[in-house]
């Protein structure tokens, strides 16, 4: 169930279980904040593939398809009205697909029966010089279709080529003009949580500028609303549906036509467009019709056109909404877990620093404000790799030293691996072309691997960096390998997957995830080889920016022979 209209506009409702319950309880499965929803409004059945929606004899009805019932079976893109929310039921279409291989030959060049030719052809661009042409003909009924024809066309185009709203608004009101002899003319649509029709564009023709109050009758808002169906009065004072004293004659109105916006779902609003007697034109006698029935099935093609554009931004931005909850949801349910810890550790490392403090032993001060220390590293680099992954970003390029760089993550995770009893073993370049990088995106890039390895060896082992310049790719690969635990081979497709993780509390599931990232930003890859109880190899490709436009002399110090290695 995906609620499309209402207070919880954008929320989607699995329905996973056999009872669904529905109303304003809050232990209902699918809880609506709408005042005007029972607590315990309807229920949901599940019977094998099929969906059954039961009124709990709530106070304002249940509808489907705008039908009140008491107990009906489901169907893909049925629309639930509960109160003032909209849901539409998504499941299992009926009927399966038909097979039409053998239905439909698709006549091959070689085969003598296909003699066809192409006789015209013509695309966007040119189709309202083709519209112009067809029916060349004196035929008064001919020319009214194909000036029906162009207008739905543009039509169609306008509402196909945005998804913003307000545009597609104007670009309505400025076709409608463009076809009908309509003096002023207003879009308005109907507010969701207050259901209430707001203008949102406005025309005068002649005097776009104008700052004239533009008075349109109540009563034909309403009638139209209520009927839902499109009028045309062609003299207010005569006809009889509104009141000769009331307020559509008073306006100066001498000719409207308001038709509602209708979608597939419900109203979205009206179009209203009219010709207007200025005051000092009162008494004129004198007037010309320019409105027919012609002009209002126009409008109302028009209409249903734009109330389908809107309805499809609406989903759309309902969608983006729901998923932007549930990526916030699932962050948040991911990360505070661990977060949480981190603030254990640092409520720990804080009471033997208070303590130490109480009984001035300084011993037990070191210790604590160690374990706070550790902690703060912790909250760092999470919050660190949250920033890079939350956003796009151009890495900083700058003439940097990788050997450096890797130097530094080795320092910086020394005292990290001294704790797990783990040797680092970094293997730098002796000889290494001049590179342009973001510093500080591959020192968080290696880093995260780097840690990452000194887990996986829990207790023992050791990790291996080294780094080699590939001259016939003209990247730098920087290997990171342990002797850990190794990988399962169905994880391996899984790991560079966001807040995927199988360091239980230890891990967020980030790390790799902005390593991947980084590189990817830089026109890299990581790729990653392992064996379970043998241990992982990743290997970090870097191309290789430089200055130097016409390097072509390859450098190949892939021999470790000259190269010194440091065991810390």
């Amino acid at each position: 169930m995906f609620v499309i209209k209402g207070r919880d506009q954008g929320k989607r409702f699995e329905l996973d279980r056999a009872a669904i319950a529905i109303g304003r309880d809050p232990n209902s499965t699918i809880q609506l904040h709408d005042t005007e929803i029972s607590r315990h409004h309807a229920e949901i059945r599940r019977d094998e593939e099929r969906f059954s929606l039961i009124d709990l004899g709530s106070s304002n009805g249940t509808y489907v398809n705008s039908e009140q019932i008491e107990h009906q079976t489901l169907k893909n893109g049925d629309r639930v009205q509960l109160g003032r929310t909209l849901l539409i039921y998504t499941g299992p279409s009926e009927g399966g697909s038909q097979n039409l291989d053998d239905a439909v030959n698709i006549v091959g060049n070689d085969q003598s029966q296909d003699d066809s030719r192409i006789v015209s052809s013509f695309g966007h661009e040119n189709n309202s010089d083709v519209l112009g042409r067809v029916g060349d003909s004196n035929s008064p009924w001919l020319a009214r279709a194909r000036s029906n024809l162009q207008i739905m066309y543009h039509t169609a185009l306008a509402v196909s080529h945005t998804m913003d709203i307000d545009q597609l608004l104007n670009k309505i009101m400025e076709l409608i003009f463009e076809w009908v002899e309509a003096d002023r003319g207003c879009i308005m649509l109907m507010e969701s949580t207050s259901e209430k029709l707001v203008p949102k564009v406005r025309r005068n023709r002649g005097d776009e500028r104008s700052t004239e109050t533009m008075d349109i009758s109540h009563r034909i808002l309403d009638y139209v609303m209520k009927q839902q169906e499109g009028v045309l009065t062609s003299n207010a004072s005569e006809d009889n549906r509104w009141d000769p004293g009331g307020s559509v004659v008073d306006t100066g109105v001498r000719e409207a036509i308001c038709v509602p916006m209708q979608g597939r779902y419900d109203i979205v609003g009206i179009i209203y467009i009219d010709t207007y007697t200025p005051p000092g034109d009162k008494f004129q006698r004198q007037i010309t019709r320019k409105f027919s029935d012609e002009h209002l099935k126009l409008m109302i093609a028009i209409a249903h056109q734009a109330a389908l554009a809107i309805e499809d931004t609406s989903y759309y931005s309902a969608m983006v909404q729901a998923e932007r909850l549930a990526a916030v949801g699932q962050t948040i349910a991911t990360l505070s877990h661990h977060i949480k810890n981190i603030l254990q550790g640092i409520r720990g490392g804080s009471y033997l620093i208070e303590e130490g403090l109480k009984s001035d032993e300084q011993d037990v001060v070191r210790k604590g404000w160690d374990i706070v220390e550790k902690n703060q590293e912790k909250i760092s680099n999470l919050v660190m790799d949250m920033l890079t992954f939350s956003k796009e970003r151009e890495p900083v390029l700058v003439a940097a030293d990788l050997n450096q760089v890797i130097s530094d993550v080795v320092e910086l995770v020394e005292s990290l691996a001294k704790q797990e009893g783990t040797d680092i073993r970094w293997q730098p370049i002796d000889l290494l072309p001049p590179m342009t990088f973001d510093a500080d995106g591959i020192h968080r890039c290696v880093l995260n691997v780097v840690s990452n390895a000194i887990d996986a060896c829990d207790q023992g082992g050791h990790v291996s960096i080294s780094a080699q310049f590939k001259a016939v790719e003209n990247e730098v690969h920087i290997c990171i390998e342990d002797t850990g635990v190794g990988i399962e081979p169905e994880e391996l497709d899984s790991i560079f997957n966001i807040f995927e993780s199988n360091k239980g509390n230890r891990g967020t599931g980030l790390g790799l995830s902005v390593s991947q990232k980084i590189l990817q930003e830089h026109n890299g890859e990581i790729t990653v080889e392992s064996q379970l109880g043998k241990g992982s190899c990743f290997t970090l490709r870097l191309p290789v920016l430089s200055s130097n436009d016409g390097l072509n002399s390859p450098l190949d110090t892939g021999d470790s022979s000259n190269s010194s290695e440091t065991i810390f």
